[in-house]
């Protein structure tokens, strides 16, 4: 796992942000945080916990996880949610790769096998609903190479298969009811609709924030 500062700016306040799979900092970067610095993390190869040390220095830190990194955040900051001011889940589910309540395990495992170019470009896709976004996602898509996007891929799906069922740590879950990546019907059945946050959002709806506080306060 690696960490990027997208905004380091001595704020009281701070957003950790576990981004999804295939990530980088090069598609956040336009996002701006007025109000608190933000800390990145992605690249879920080795699902060990980064260094945090730096966030002790904060007078109140926020945790907000998107797509895969719901799963991951759960699985690594159980012990100590209590730590942080609000804990939010967007576009994501603790079963990540499950029929009813993420992605299809035989869908996933179709990705892995065949994954290339083409793949990533169709997922790519598939995070929009609108071509505009698209376009300005793929004008600074991550940096990343390829063979180490599938490696990622295959080690996140290893490491769900093996590890029991994580706990909810999140005290508000988003569910994006336009995702053709995690279905809005299945983030629903996965946190249940009494609990769920409902917005018209496609998987990455970053492009429809002004603020990264705009997260927050969905």
């Amino acid at each position: 796992m690696q960490t990027a500062w997208l905004q380091r700016a001595n704020h009281p306040h701070c957003l950790l942000f576990f981004s999804g799979w295939g990530m980088d900092p090069e598609p956040f970067r336009f996002l701006p945080a007025r109000s608190c610095d933000v800390l990145l993390v992605h690249d879920y190869r080795h699902l060990q916990l980064p260094e945090l040390e730096p966030l002790a220095a904060y007078r109140q830190v926020h945790l907000a996880a998107w797509s895969m990194g719901v799963w991951v955040a759960a699985h690594l900051l159980a012990d100590r949610a209590g730590s942080f001011a609000s804990r939010t889940a967007l576009a994501g589910t603790l079963s990540p790769i499950d029929a009813g309540r993420g992605l299809p395990p035989e869908a996933y495992a179709t990705m892995v096998d065949s994954f290339g170019p083409e793949v990533l470009d169709t997922f790519y896709a598939n995070m929009f609903d609108d071509p505009a976004q698209h376009s300005r996602f793929l004008a600074s898509r991550p940096r990343r190479a390829m063979a180490a996007l599938r490696e990622e891929m295959a080690a996140f799906r290893a490491a769900v298969l093996a590890a029991p069922p994580v706990r909810d740590i999140y005290t508000k879950k988003i569910v994006t009811s336009r995702d053709r990546i995690f279905t809005g019907r299945n983030q629903l059945r996965a946190w249940g609709r009494d609990t769920a946050t409902v917005h018209a959002w496609p998987h990455f709806p970053f492009h429809l924030f002004a603020d990264w506080r705009d997260l927050l306060a969905a």
